[in-house]
């Protein structure tokens, strides 16, 4: 990313601060690498809900936080559906749908059309952002 301002001296959306490199990194999802290391260790599942960062914990509603009955993952129900570019309550939807709904058969779909998406670069990033907004609660 460029440390990139405007002429009122606020901070320039990461779209305009990316550079050539960290966009071809984001496209392909080699950023994704080390969540393969957290597999590895068992703290993670390839399938699952992706992980989200720990302060959004209490923003969560009581029907979104039961996305954590399972293990995070790499990819997710909600990656093959709009992966960055849907909300935030349809990003809940489809992860509480996942949990409610696992199987080998739907981790093979999902690991499958993973693949298939990476490929095609859908979904990297909602507009305005390299990947989404913050979450902020509510839906």
């Amino acid at each position: 990313m460029k440390d990139s301002i405007d002429e009122q001296g606020i901070t320039h959306s990461d779209e305009h601060r990316i550079t050539w490199l960290g966009s071809l990194v984001r496209k392909t999802s080699l950023d994704e690498i080390p969540q393969l290391i957290n597999v590895l260790k068992g703290d993670m599942s390839l399938v699952g809900p992706r992980p989200l960062l720990p302060e959004y914990l209490p923003l969560y509603s009581s029907e979104q936080i039961k996305r954590h009955s399972v293990k995070p993952g790499v990819t997710g129900w909600a990656q093959i559906n709009g992966r960055n570019a849907i909300s935030w309550s349809k990003k809940f939807e489809y992860d509480i749908w996942y949990a409610q709904n696992l199987s080998l058969s739907l981790d093979l779909k999902i690991l499958f059309a993973t693949l298939w998406n990476v490929v095609r670069g859908k979904g990297v990033s909602q507009k305005g952002h390299v990947t989404v907004g913050r979450f902020t609660g509510g839906n």
